[in-house]
Order: C-alpha cells, then structure tokens, then sequence
C-alpha cells in the first residue's frame, strides 16, 4: 500500500502510543525502537517509509577513516536517500560511537529526508543541531562511527532498538520514540487508529465530568452505548 500524502495526514493526527494499541490488538508487541529518543523537545509528529542503514561490530582492517569513501559507505547510502522517507540507522545500540556527524545530516536535509532514528548515537551534537534535522537517538558521542562500528549497507532488513524493520515499513515518531507500522497492516493501522484517538478524546472529557474509570475505560457496553450515541 503506498504511503501517500492522505495515510500521512491520518498518521501525523495519530499518536505512537495510540498505534502501539492498535497494532497490540492484532498481537504484535514489539513496534516501539528502544534508545530512539527525540534529539531535541518540541520536534514534530513525522511519518515516512523507512530507509534502512546497517552496521555490524568494528573490525579494524574495515572500519577505518579510509572507508569513508567507498562505494559502500554512510556517504554513498545519503546519496540513495529518497525525498520524504525518514532514515533508520542499526547501530547495535553502541553509544560511544556516533553514526553521523553535521555534515552527514545537512546533506540529509539537503536531499529532503524527513527524519532520521537510530538506537545509536550522533556525534558533533551542537552541529548536528544545528542542520535542523529531526532525530531520534540514544545521545550523543565524540568519537566517530569506524571507532566501534563498520558499515555494511542499506536497503536490507535490519534490526534497531530490538525491531525488526524491512524497507518501507513505515515509521511514525512522535515524542514517545519512533513505531514502526509493517507494511501489511497499514490499511488496518489508517482505518482503525482514527477511531481510537476519537474514543480517547471522548473518554477524557467523560473524566473531566467526573466519570470512574471502571466501565468508561475501557468501556463496558452501557459505555460504549452512550459513546455511540454522541457520535451521532
């Protein structure tokens, strides 16, 4: 199912923890990206497909600053990112290795890209910040990304913060962390999250009237009676 500019309006108008619900209820349990924290307080709900990044352990004969050019590389991997889709970075969880740098994240920004998430860290933070680029990751460390880590590629599956994530599922973030929504429930996800933000919001003015929990949430069948009825 693409991911065009309607499903993206009905995500950003949709919270992670409400997809997280949603996608419990058809039994997965493991969408949330540990480590993934926004970079900075204030960033905005973003939706786009996930562009997959992969490092594995540093090997010394590998990981050098040589590397940096490559034909595979971080850099070459920017330059495959298309408009629009938010950049997913397995970095194993290392934190005293930062994936990328302020150059490498104002070329993103350059190239469109909408986010990037890793549960690894950057490095060059005030510059990093400076590029604008919403981000979500575990901090941020001097060192460079070859000090403890080599990159292998992009494009493949990849497991960050304990989620498996394909190319083009598709990724919300939020400030909760980052969610992923596989690409196969995605049509579930856009008909039925709505509905559950609008329970939500009803339940809460409930709350405000001084109505208790039981039965309000969730809603026994008189509950649910008297929400269908405001609905009409």
């Amino acid at each position: 199912m693409p991911l065009d500019e309607n499903a993206i309006a009905t995500l950003e108008a949709v919270s992670t923890a409400t997809i997280t619900t949603v996608l419990l209820k058809k039994g997965l349990r493991n969408v949330w990206v540990r480590g993934a924290k926004p970079i900075r307080a204030g960033q905005p709900r973003l939706v786009g497909p996930a562009f997959t990044l992969r490092f594995v352990p540093a090997r010394e004969d590998l990981a050098t600053p040589e590397s940096w050019g490559a034909p595979i590389s971080t850099r070459a991997a920017i330059e495959a990112m298309p408009a629009g889709a938010i950049a997913v970075i397995d970095a194993m969880g290392v934190h005293d290795a930062g994936v990328f740098g302020d150059i490498l994240c104002a070329r993103m920004v350059r190239r469109n890209v909408r986010a990037m998430v890793t549960d690894g860290v950057v490095r060059d933070l005030a510059g990093v910040l400076s590029t604008g680029l919403p981000i979500w990751c575990s901090g941020a460390a001097a060192p460079s990304s070859v000090t403890g880590l080599t990159f292998v590629g992009w494009g493949e599956p990849i497991g960050c913060g304990g989620v498996a994530i394909f190319p083009d599922d598709v990724i919300v973030v939020d400030d909760d962390g980052a969610v992923l929504i596989p690409q196969a429930l995605l049509a579930h996800v856009l008909a039925t999250a709505p509905e559950q933000e609008r329970m939500e919001a009803w339940i809460m003015e409930e709350i405000a009237r001084g109505e208790q929990l039981p039965g309000l949430y969730p809603m026994n069948e008189a509950t649910r009676a008297r929400y269908e009825a405001s609905r009409k």
